[in-house]
């Protein structure tokens, strides 16, 4: 079999490195950056909030244990005759209740001291004389019933006109019940807080998906363009983005440019190079120096030989990140007729079998040269039966889904021992089958380009050779 140049370099070997963690995207991001100051922003105004309700009630509670102690204790306590301190005459109910929490204690002069009837049982040892004027709120204070809250002044009580007992006065409060309303307080804080927080983070995805839409949208215009599907990026865009999306086109249209110079270029050369080698074949074939003119035309067709496999090198594409769809199915079409012709002798049946939109990426140059090669080398050494299959291989997370294409024919096949030498660069499989020994060289070059991978075995169906190519997805 004529299998006209080199097996390609083997694939890369995998390796048990794991695979680099793919980086967040920029909304999640923006989205878990301002989850976390949102989260710190709101505790911390919850804290502040927390600590000035605190404070406003301790205020609250010095100004009520104030008003208790004058209104309801001091104004209903007065002295007799012989400066002793009388009770408080009907003092609230609030004071005569066991277990309100809310207690009231007088001290006098020669052991006096006087407690609501909601205060009988407790200790009040903490509570020592005061000079009148002088005023206490403290708390809390541990106590044998709890912690206590107290508000304490030093007043006296005239009698007899020109004379006056002294006396302290002390009204206090449980913190069961400052820490009762601070709980509420706090609790219906947190979850105020939390409900704006998850507002406030919904409003903040909802303006972030609204933000980067342009660059989603930059995202959709580049896959149409590697797609093959549009030309440019002709979507108009804000003005931070309209510098980088304009570079991109100028990059889009140099990188065609270039290229299509470049094949210019290669084809005035290969004009140049060929007509010189013509003009010498043509005057050694007419030489009657017989050993000359074998040896030269011998040179000149290794030179023609070369030319030919360079420049099909060097006009190959490789793979690029905007390159137009081509369809696989049409082009095979055009190129099994022409063979058809070529070996209608031989009375081929080529087969195919095609997935459903399957194309290819690049130039469609390479398209041709590959399929080509392949299909001229199943068809120059079958019996009667080429089949042509091209698959699909979708990856998930890739725009472009890998392709594979494979030719297989019923011919002699290739032994495996002979496979590494007759895809040696210029050696055919029969030196009695005419061809110039690079079609599979270049197919290599192709496939190499396009970084993927050339295999050739037996086929499994008709016994003779197949050779795949596996182009991966992008």
């Amino acid at each position: 079999m004529d299998a006209d140049t080199a097996l390609p370099s083997p694939a890369p070997t995998a390796t048990n490195e794991p695979a680099p963690r793919r980086p967040l995207s920029l909304a999640a991001r923006s989205a878990i950056t301002t989850g976390f100051v949102l989260a710190a922003f709101l505790g911390l105004v919850g804290v502040v909030m927390a600590v000035a309700r605190k404070q406003s009630a301790l205020n609250s509670l010095q100004n009520q244990l104030r008003d208790a102690a004058i209104t309801d204790i001091i104004t209903h306590t007065d002295a007799n005759r012989d400066g002793r301190l009388l009770p408080p005459d009907s003092p609230p109910q609030k004071f005569s209740q066991p277990g309100s929490g809310l207690y009231a204690v007088i001290l006098g002069p020669d052991g006096y001291r006087w407690e609501s009837a909601s205060a009988i049982g407790h200790d009040f040892r903490f509570l020592k004389p005061m000079q009148p004027g002088d005023r206490v709120f403290a708390g809390p204070v541990e106590t044998r019933m709890g912690r206590l809250y107290y508000f304490a002044i030093g007043v006296s009580f005239d009698y007899l006109g020109d004379k006056s007992t002294p006396a302290t006065v002390m009204v206090a409060q449980t913190e069961q019940q400052l820490e009762g309303e601070n709980a509420v307080y706090r609790r219906t804080l947190a979850l105020w807080l939390s409900v704006l927080g998850l507002l406030l983070i919904a409003l903040q995805l909802l303006l972030l998906r609204w933000s980067l839409t342009p660059l989603r949208k930059v995202a959709n215009d580049m896959s149409r363009v590697e797609h093959g599907d549009s030309d440019h990026l002709d979507s108009q865009y804000p003005l931070e983005l309209t510098g980088l999306t304009e570079r991109i086109n100028a990059f889009i249209d140099s990188e065609r440019e270039q290229r299509t110079r470049y094949r210019h270029t290669l084809a005035d050369l290969a004009h140049s190079l060929k007509t010189p080698l013509a003009v010498i074949r043509s005057q050694m074939e007419s030489s009657n120096n017989e050993p000359v003119r074998r040896d030269v035309l011998d040179q000149v067709r290794r030179m023609d030989e070369l030319v030919a496999y360079q420049l099909a090198r060097a006009a190959t594409s490789g793979r690029q990140t905007f390159a137009a769809a081509i369809s696989i199915a049409s082009h095979a079409e055009d190129l099994v007729q022409s063979l058809e012709k070529v070996y209608a002798a031989k009375n081929v049946l080529c087969e195919f079998d095609i997935a459903d939109g399957a194309s290819f990426h690049g130039e469609l140059n390479d398209l041709l040269e590959l399929m080509g090669n392949l299909l001229e080398n199943a068809f120059k050494w079958t019996r009667h039966h080429v089949l042509l299959v091209v698959q699909k291989l979708p990856q998930p997370g890739r725009t472009r889904p890998g392709l594979l294409i494979s030719v297989e024919d019923d011919g002699p096949g290739i032994a495996e021992d002979k496979i590494e030498k007759v895809l040696q660069r210029g050696v055919r499989g029969d030196e009695r089958v005419q061809g110039h020994g690079i079609g599979l060289s270049i197919v290599q070059d192709i496939v190499r380009a396009y970084r993927g991978e050339l295999t050739v075995d037996r086929s499994p169906d008709f016994g003779g050779a197949r050779f795949s190519v596996r182009l991966p997805p992008d």
